[in-house]
């Protein structure tokens, strides 16, 4: 079990911050070996406020160097759950969470015991694809309002260039009545947790770190550097490194448009994408992506905070924006991919039943947050094709209530005319295609999003197979 926070009290003003005084730390002209030397001794106390699927790794992956952690949520039964010694996201484990040096709390007051508070939190999109920062500066108030002074905020939620020192900075002074860079300090470090990618954790990428001054720079850098076994990358700014996060993920998503819009494209001249790619592949600088949905909670939001933040500049980002409608019209050409196969096995729309294999954004993950296939269910409802769903990871309970569809607890194929595979996760990768042809209606169709079964395994099992 994990041990919990008692109450706390703010801290005298003039505290000694990781065995560095005020007036050294806000030095420019500290050096980096000296900020080595006298610091992270592994006896500062690190906050990690939101302890989602980007905290929770953190919180962990720095108890594990052997910092004293105080892992900080306002949800009482997420907290509740990791002092059970719950594992909450499914990318650690159960004993991962049940560190010693971890204390789970909902109490904002033990902020006040940490050297330095680490931001974590959600920066979701609006309805209108407007960035919201409401938590981080929500999250910024709570900090300010308990932090002693010394404290370094380090915020690595997502967020447009700008938004540290124009949404989170005036947050902390606000509540804090202090002064950024002469009583506390801020630095930012964008997040690269990838669910699910156990070979690309916390220790194994390379941290871009960045500070407001040349010794808060160090100071985080040293920070990381010290859990981070890829190293880190110093940005020469806060706005520098705030964009880096938001441009990774604008880049992949233009290049996952482009052979989104190919796929369309080739489909109406009926070529085979998955062939015209593998031919394109074989020249050296050749960028290998897949058509599919592009769901989660990166991909599909970052180039929003981009072309927001450049808009409020003056320049419409057009590429950017046109990337983001071709792959938002995906579900949509899924969904009529799924009508085309049922109308060539001769099957009347009304009478259909459909079973979608994978409810979560990506292989290997539950999340159902931000998937792709709420999309494409939405759309096969609206032909009255009886639609059902499974996926081995994610809730149950949880994916009923997302989807508002009927998802089966045990797997079966019987009396179905149709399968659209829309998440590839490892079991029906290696599904028995001609045992599941069997249980199926006559003249079965098989809709594979993300082209991860083989056609002709599936055409000789008897299934009328379309691919994206």
């Amino acid at each position: 079990m994990t041990p919990t926070i008692s109450d706390t009290e703010n801290r005298a003003d003039d505290r000694m911050h990781g065995h560095q005084v005020l007036e050294h730390r806000s030095s420019e002209s500290t050096t980096l070996e000296h900020v080595e030397e006298d610091h992270h001794t592994r006896e500062a106390t690190i906050c990690v406020v939101g302890l989602g699927y980007v905290g929770l790794p953190l919180a962990v992956g720095f108890a594990q160097s052997d910092y004293q952690v105080i892992g900080y949520d306002v949800d009482e039964s997420t907290v509740e759950q990791l002092k059970d010694g719950e594992d909450t996201t499914g990318d650690l484990t159960d004993e991962a969470v049940q560190n010693d040096d971890i204390s789970y709390t909902t109490n904002a007051g033990a902020i006040s015991d940490a050297e330095y508070v680490v931001i974590a939190v959600p920066t979701p999109i609006q309805d209108d694809d407007r960035p919201d920062l409401s938590y981080v500066e929500s999250a910024g108030q709570t900090v300010g309002s308990k932090m002693s002074a010394g404290t370094t905020v380090i915020l690595e939620s997502t967020v447009y260039p700008g938004s540290t020192r124009e949404v989170l900075i005036p947050a902390l002074e606000e509540t804090s009545g202090m002064t950024a860079g002469e009583d506390f300090f801020v630095g930012y470090s964008p997040e690269r947790a990838t669910p699910g990618d156990e070979e690309h954790g916390l220790s194994d990428v390379v941290k871009v770190v960045s500070g407001q001054t040349e010794a808060v720079l160090n100071d985080v850098a040293d920070l990381y550097g010290s859990v981070v076994d890829a190293g880190v990358h110093r940005a020469p700014s806060i706005e520098v490194a705030e964009a880096s996060k938001v441009v990774e993920n604008t880049q992949r998503d233009l290049n996952i448009a482009f052979v989104n819009e190919l796929s369309v494209a080739l489909e109406h001249m009926d070529v085979d994408t998955q062939d015209v790619l593998e031919a394109a592949g074989t020249k050296w600088n050749f960028h290998d992506y897949r058509p599919g949905l592009v769901g989660g909670h990166c991909i599909p939001v970052d180039p929003y905070f981009l072309s927001y933040r450049s808009a409020q500049e003056g320049f419409e980002p057009e590429l950017m924006q046109m990337g983001r409608k071709v792959n938002e019209s995906m579900p949509a050409h899924v969904a009529d991919l799924t009508i085309k196969a049922l109308n060539k096995c001769h099957k009347t729309l009304r009478d259909s039943r459909v079973l979608v294999l994978g409810l979560s954004y990506k292989p290997g993950v539950g999340d159902l947050r931000s998937s792709k296939v709420s999309n494409v269910v939405d759309t096969l409802n609206e032909y009255d094709i009886h639609l059902e769903g499974f996926d081995p990871i994610a809730n149950h309970e949880a994916a009923r209530e997302t989807f508002d569809l009927e998802v089966q607890e045990q797997l079966s194929f019987e009396g179905f005319d149709a399968i659209v595979l829309a998440t590839p996760h490892d079991e029906f990768t290696k599904m028995d295609l001609g045992a599941v042809a069997s249980e199926l209606d006559d003249d079965p169709a098989l809709v594979d999003v993300a082209g991860a079964i083989d056609e002709d395994e599936a055409a000789d099992a008897g299934f009328t197979y379309r691919r994206v």
